[in-house]
Parts: structure tokens; C-alpha cells; sequence
């Protein structure tokens, strides 16, 4: 029989306690107003299309490779597993870190990369912001308000960075950046785990697709000091389970050092509640010295050997082209996007002038998934192609 949960620390988010929603509802019944934020995340639009959307290759180069759909739910299940230990809200954690790329483009950062160059004279395009754009309004699911209407914990942790001029657009979600202060622990934590999980399943997709070697990762010390203790505990190991279990043992050997070392933090800085967290002169959610350096050690390993390998850099090529080339189409001949897509670009348009234009069309290709990008891509430029 499994123990009752530990209460939450007296510093962790309470729903009850919440600064709420944009629009007012009325109290869920069998839920806590995180577990509502959760479940609309799942249930939306953009949480679906996240399953076609790259993560370092492109969806339709291998089935076994992640997409930002299962990349966000490996994130969530770390996120889970330290607010858990650390008696901080494991719901509002899981939530952020579901809702944390619903706004990436296709084509992962190599499309983001092309978008922001398209978007540069009409404020520029960044995933954060567009993820907080799609859960505020552009979900379409409700008939009170546009978005998913998340609470404002939720929102805050979705929005990991932010230009001081966008900062300023934002009111109180806003602040935070204007005022050089903390997140909560939950948004904290779901930042972490997103490293935390990139750098581990990018390492395992990389060597799955022939980038690197388990040979060449001996070399960074994160990984040769777990496949030491694997090949002393399991010799004849090989394939694939020998890269799992080095892989899973160096997940958790982070994330325990981020929970231990988090722990000391908080003891140390004994904040009261979340208001003393947000006052904190810096995050207090981090990994012990030695751990932060190996972990950066294996993000910049995995830069040089995989994103700046020439096989994805070919696919980064194909991404901007493919993105730039459907942004100037659309942006100079608008009346060529689908209807409902150009009545938005119009009314837009008519309250901003042009960057209202452009804000459309680049909200129509962020949308987009890897696929439906190659296939609009096709319907514009290839004769052979039906429209």
C-alpha cells in the first residue's frame, strides 16, 4: 500500500492561493484549477499537433525518434518526479512543462531560427511568447473566451524568457522580467527538466541515428562515468540496452543531484512562501557546482557532434528554406492562404497595418506541422502538386 502524499512545502504553489485566471470561472469540482490547466493542455489543438513536430530530426526520417510531443511528456515526467521530492506542486509543474513548445514552429529551432529572420521588422518570433500566445488566444475551444484561459501560475511558467520590450506589453506576467525576479519553484523545476531531458534523449536519438558513437561519448565524463559502472555490473551489455541503462542512470544521477542540491538551497534561503521565492535574488532551483559543469560539458558535446553534424544541418538548411519561402509567399500574396486564414490576416491587418499581416501569417506557419509545412510548401511551388 502506497504512502498518503507529504503536504505541500509551505513555499510551493497552492491553486487556492492563485493570482487566477484572465476571465473569471467558476471553481471546478472534482479537480484542482492546475489539474484543469493540465487537462485543457492535453486536450488542445496544438498539444495534438506537437506529435508531428520535430525535435532534432525531422518526423518523417524514422519512427523511433522523438517529437516535441513526447519530448514534452519526458519532460513532464522528470518535472514530476523532483516537485514530488521536494513537496512542491507536481500538477503545476506537469502543466508547464506540457504547455512548454506549443508554440514552436515546424522544423524545431531550425524553424523557429527562420521565422524570427521573417518576423524581424514586425517584432520579431519567439517560441516562449507564442506558446503563451497560443494558450491566450489562439486555441479556439470555449465559448466565454478565446485560449485555454490558464491560471497565472501556469502562464508564468510557460513564458521562460522574455526581451525587455516584450516584457513591457505583458502587464503583470510582465513584471517579473522588468523587475529582475523568480518564477515559482514549479516553473523553476519545469525549466530543468527541460534540459535535462534534451540533452539526455537528443544524446540517445543521436546515437541512434549513426551521429555519434558510444565509443566518441566515453569521452565526455557524465556519460563515461555511468557506462563504467554499467560494463562493471553487466560486461557482455551491448546494443541498445547498454545505451538505455547508461542513459537512465544518467538521468538519475541529475536529477537526484538537482533535488539534493535544490533541498540545501531551500533549507539555506528558508524562503516563507512564494512571494519570498519570487524575491530571491536568483533562481533557487539549480544543480550542485560539479553537476551544472558536466551537464554543460554534455550540452556543448551534443552542439558540436549533433545539432552542427552536416545530416542535420542539411535538414536545418531545408527548414529555412521551406519556412522563408512560405512566409514571403504568404506575407506578399495573402489572398493564396487558405479562407479562414485570410480573414484573420485581413482583420489583423486592419487593427495593426502591416506587422498585424505578418503576426498572422507567422501564428498560420507556427501552427503548422512538419508534414502539412512540406505539403503547403509543395501546393505553392510544385506544378506537379494539387493545390
Amino acid at each position: 500500500m502506497s504512502a498518503a502524499p507529504s503536504p505541500l512545502a509551505p513555499y510551493a504553489s497552492c491553486d487556492t492561493r492563485s493570482k487566477g485566471r484572465q476571465y473569471p470561472e467558476e471553481a471546478p469540482r472534482y479537480r484542482s484549477e492546475y489539474q484543469r490547466d493540465r487537462d485543457r493542455i492535453v486536450h488542445s489543438t496544438a498539444f495534438r499537433r506537437l506529435v508531428y513536430k520535430t525535435q532534432v530530426f525531422v518526423n518523417h526520417e524514422g519512427d523511433l525518434f522523438r517529437t516535441r510531443l513526447t519530448h514534452s511528456i519526458e519532460v513532464a515526467q522528470i518535472a514530476r518526479t523532483i516537485a514530488r521530492a521536494l513537496r512542491l506542486n507536481e500538477t503545476l509543474s506537469e502543466a508547464i512543462c506540457l504547455a512548454h513548445d506549443l508554440g514552436h514552429t515546424p522544423f524545431g529551432h531550425a524553424g523557429q531560427d527562420a521565422l524570427n529572420a521573417c518576423m524581424r521588422d514586425y517584432g520579431g518570433f519567439e517560441h516562449n511568447l507564442q506558446s503563451l500566445r497560443v494558450v491566450d488566444e489562439l486555441e479556439e475551444h470555449y465559448a466565454a473566451f478565446a485560449g485555454l484561459n490558464l491560471t497565472f501560475e501556469t502562464r508564468e511558467g510557460i513564458l521562460k524568457h522574455c526581451s525587455l520590450n516584450n516584457a513591457r506589453k505583458l502587464g503583470e506576467l510582465g513584471e517579473r522580467f522588468i523587475q529582475r525576479r523568480q518564477p515559482t519553484l514549479e516553473a523553476q523545476i519545469a525549466n530543468l527538466a527541460d534540459e535535462i531531458a534534451y540533452n539526455n534523449h537528443d544524446l540517445d536519438d543521436g546515437l541512434r541515428a549513426g551521429l555519434i558513437s558510444v565509443d566518441e561519448l566515453r569521452q565526455v565524463p557524465l556519460f563515461r562515468r555511468q557506462y563504467d559502472v554499467v560494463m562493471a555490473a553487466y560486461p557482455a551489455l551491448n546494443g541498445r540496452r547498454l545505451v538505455h541503462e547508461v542513459i537512465r542512470r544518467m538521468i538519475a544521477y541529475v536529477v537526484t543531484d538537482l533535488i539534493e542540491n535544490t533541498a540545501a538551497q531551500l533549507r539555506a534561503a528558508a524562503p516563507a512562501d512564494v512571494e519570498a521565492v519570487r524575491a530571491a535574488p536568483a533562481a533557487l532551483v539549480k544543480f550542485s557546482e560539479p553537476v551544472q559543469a558536466e551537464h554543460l560539458e554534455l550540452k556543448r558535446y551534443l552542439l558540436q557532434h549533433v545539432y552542427r553534424h552536416y545530416r542535420v544541418l542539411r535538414m536545418t538548411n531545408k527548414a529555412d528554406a521551406v519556412v522563408s519561402s512560405l512566409f514571403q509567399t504568404f506575407f506578399t500574396r495573402p489572398e493564396l492562404l487558405p479562407t479562414e486564414h485570410q480573414q484573420i490576416a485581413t482583420q489583423m491587418e486592419a487593427q495593426s497595418g502591416e506587422p498585424g499581416r505578418a503576426r498572422a501569417v507567422a501564428d498560420y506557419i507556427a501552427g503548422m506541422t512538419d508534414r502539412y509545412a512540406i505539403v503547403e510548401h509543395e501546393r505553392l511551388f510544385d506544378p506537379a502538386k494539387r493545390s
